[in-house]
């Protein structure tokens, strides 16, 4: 399943990924970089959305087809294989729909910091997470609102959500700290 834009915020939504015309637009705009082939464009694409879209041949192949059809693109065989070129046209398409790209591409980099949660590993705290949310939610809603309970709330979620962020920012730090010694040790091996 690939997200979508939500009007309940920023959380891993269901359902389509592109709006009408945004599949082509961003296709348009990785070829306009970069010249490459179908399976290549589908890799970078979803790069490009930090893994939470991935595209299909279903999807990409007939959209390139239609590119191409624009006078957008161009077809160049290379050892075989079809590799598109972004014609003048093409580029100034990109040009013209930059905010619309960079949108596109806002949105893609926001859906992207959702993706962790396929990570095996996320799933050793979704439990605890998705409890203390629900008993923050509870405490709102049998308070009715109360803006004392509501502020006492919201303080210790952001007290965990500092803790939780300097843990991450700590870890990373040692987990760099390992690599470069696993270097330095490497390179004093004898050869």
């Amino acid at each position: 399943m690939s997200p979508r834009r939500s009007d309940f915020g920023p959380g891993p939504a269901v359902g389509r990924f592109f709006g009408p015309g945004e599949l082509r637009l961003a296709l348009l705009a990785l070829i306009a970089e970069q010249p490459g082939h179908g399976y290549e464009l589908m890799s970078r694409l979803e790069d490009r959305c930090a893994g939470v879209y991935r595209p299909s041949a279903g999807a990409v192949y007939p959209t390139l087809q239609q590119l191409e059809d624009e006078g957008l693109v161009e077809l160049e065989i290379v050892s075989s294989r079809k590799v598109f070129h972004a014609t003048q046209a093409g580029h100034g398409e990109v040009e013209t729909q930059g905010e619309q790209l960079d949108r596109i591409w806002a949105r893609a980099t926001e859906r992207g910091e959702w993706g962790a949660f396929r990570d095996p590993y996320a799933a050793e705290i979704a439990g605890p997470a998705l409890r203390l949310f629900k008993t923050a939610v509870k405490a709102i809603v049998h308070s009715h609102g109360d803006p004392q309970v509501i502020g006492e709330v919201r303080e210790v979620l952001v007290k965990a959500t500092r803790e939780l962020a300097q843990l991450a920012v700590d870890v990373q730090h040692q987990h760099r700290e390992q690599h470069r010694q696993q270097r330095r040790q490497r390179g004093r091996r004898p050869k």
